[in-house]
């Protein structure tokens, strides 16, 4: 497939004014993956970016790659055994240019399930056709604000970002067009030397992540499996990719991995969320789009205590996965929603912890290497 002409222009990675060598802190090869795939520029419909990065990560690590329709990413280890779909998307919450106003600043059409108040005097970067556009969201000074004003959340549709440009021909001079996507501007940071690690797109960034260390992993391993990687697109805006992925696989048993959502943070109700950053990686009971199959889970807690891996459990309403998408395909599958518990999701600035992620990397590795044709026929039982 060849992509447009400006986005074969960029680098594999918008760095989004990348932080050189994350505040001198050394890295190794796992967070400098992540690194280059939270700074990685991919709101649903514009993954390109996003995409290039995973192909080049997961080819060598395949037995076969390829995409299906929507362009998601299907790439497969082993050729015998149960199909197993493990699914992780690749776009994340971002926007794109709704309108041009007659004075220069812009509108914009979100994408993905954002909170009003966290678009707010934010930065922003557009991929325009001459390259990356930096753009702020404006705020009323509070010199000027009423007092009755100054409690109220800002409406979406009052925002305007703001480029510079001081009319509509000198913003199409720079590039920008209606149409054009737009996501955060929100570099990369390891965390005042902490296992914390500090970036945009952590869902589901983090589960693209875990693929790739898994695959490397595999790659020496024998697993009694084929395994399918599917690295779907446009989950943010309704679970689109896992949609069509999960139909041109047709798996016997599906594992989505996701961003969990922390329930320790400030001014928390306790019944929202159970999970803890740094507490290891979790499974979700409930959400509101998905319900795991019973033996499956148990397998799940079976085999991280058998680790002696940390793991939490979580039910959470309004939260959607690709899991969903999975589970009503090929007649019916039975699925899991794995997760490393993230800070702050559908936001700018999200916080993921670096054990999380490691025991998320060991668990599914060694779940992979359990789920034989015996063990996923059992799980695929359901007779009285």
């Amino acid at each position: 497939m060849r992509y447009p002409e400006r986005l074969r222009q960029w680098p594999l990675v918008l760095t989004v004014g990348l932080i050189a060598s994350c505040n001198g802190l050394a890295q190794d090869s796992t967070s400098r993956l992540l690194e280059r795939l939270s700074n990685a520029f991919g709101p649903p419909g514009f993954e390109e970016p996003v995409r290039k990065v995973m192909v080049d990560e997961m080819k060598p690590l395949s037995s076969a790659l390829h995409f299906d329709g929507m362009g998601s990413i299907i790439a497969e280890q082993g050729s015998t055994g149960p199909r197993v779909m493990v699914d992780a998307h690749m776009d994340e919450l971002g926007g794109m240019i709704r309108r041009i106003t007659p004075n220069g600043y812009l509108t914009m059409q979100m994408l993905g399930g954002w909170l009003d108040q966290a678009l707010v005097d934010q930065r922003w970067v557009i991929l325009g056709s001459k390259g990356p556009v930096y753009a702020v969201t404006g705020i009323r000074d509070v010199h000027i604000v009423p007092m009755d004003e100054r409690s109220r959340v800002i409406p979406r549709d009052s925002l305007l970002l703001d480029i510079g440009a001081r009319s509509a021909d000198e913003v199409k001079r720079l590039g920008v067009d209606v149409g054009d996507p737009v996501v955060p501007d929100a570099p990369f940071r390891i965390l005042n030397g902490t296992n914390n690690y500090l970036g945009k797109g952590w869902d589901d960034r983090v589960g693209c992540a875990v693929i790739v260390e898994v695959m490397r992993r595999l790659q020496s391993i024998s697993h009694p499996n084929h395994v399918y990687y599917a690295i779907t697109t446009q989950e943010e805006v309704g679970l689109r990719g896992a949609h069509t992925a999960a139909e041109a696989i047709k798996p016997e048993i599906g594992i989505s991995l996701e961003a969990g959502v922390t329930g320790d943070t400030f001014r928390h109700n306790p019944e929202e969320s159970q999970a803890k950053l740094g507490s290891g990686p979790g499974m979700f009971l409930f959400d509101t789009s998905e319900l795991p199959n019973r033996k499956f889970t148990k397998l799940v807690r079976d085999t991280a205590a058998a680790q002696n891996i940390p793991f939490q459990l979580d039910l959470v309403s309004g939260y959607g996965d690709d899991s969903a998408e999975i589970q009503k395909s090929n007649g019916g599958v039975p699925t899991v929603n794995l997760i490393v518990p993230v800070r702050y999701t559908h936001a700018h600035n999200g916080i993921m912890n670096r054990r999380d992620f490691d025991g998320l990397v060991d668990l599914l590795t060694k779940l992979l290497i359990q789920l034989d044709a015996k063990t996923v026929a059992a799980i695929r039982e359901f007779t009285p």
